[in-house]
């Protein structure tokens, strides 16, 4: 069964956000994953300086067939360098993995079944 990973902001951590609908999307994802026959975890990144072992830790758990990064960590230009780690972080840590970009929660499917 394929592996995939969705790297994404906590939504519970983020100002601003509506943490339990955004939870909730991302939950109705995971299960169209499962749909599909791929196996889906996500890790879901605090803000701050525990990002980089967040991410590193998600990433060192297993050989991911893809990593989906996604939206809120890659589109807003305050964030353009700790995209730039994240992108060099799945190199380093899952250099096997695909990476793919979704263009919000609800196509991360699409996105990860592209590099499948």
């Amino acid at each position: 069964m394929p592996s995939v990973l969705i790297l994404g902001f906590d939504p519970q951590a983020v100002p601003g956000m509506d943490g339990d609908a955004l939870r909730a999307v991302l939950d109705k994802e995971l299960a169209r994953f499962g749909e599909h026959a791929i196996d889906a975890s996500t890790a879901l990144i605090p803000p701050g300086d525990s990002a980089e072992s967040t991410v590193v830790a998600a990433l060192s758990e297993r050989d991911w067939d893809v990593v989906v990064i996604g939206g809120g960590i890659r589109k807003p230009e305050p964030v353009l360098t700790f995209f730039e780690q994240v992108v060099n972080l799945v190199r380093r840590h899952a250099p096997r993995a695909a990476i793919a970009f979704n263009t919000s929660i609800g196509d991360s499917v699409e996105a990860a079944r592209r590099w499948l």
